[in-house]
């Protein structure tokens, strides 16, 4: 089966250019074993510091992007 493939632009989402970037530099100050764990970890860590705070950190790296 094959997919007609269109030439679309895809845009990345404000703010998750950080947040990858953060979880990559804990990534090479952890350097973990399982990469796919400590991404969730990490992950639910932010969630929790947002939930608590009421601050998005994505909001926040976004603005720092621009």
């Amino acid at each position: 089966m094959s997919i007609a493939s269109a030439n679309t632009n895809l845009r990345v989402p404000a703010g998750f250019r950080n947040l990858l970037e953060g979880l990559a530099r804990e990534v090479l100050r952890e350097q973990p074993t399982d990469i796919v764990a400590f991404a969730a970890q990490y992950f639910q860590r932010l969630l929790k510091q947002r939930q608590a705070a009421g601050v998005d950190p994505v909001a926040w790296g976004a603005l720092l992007e621009d």
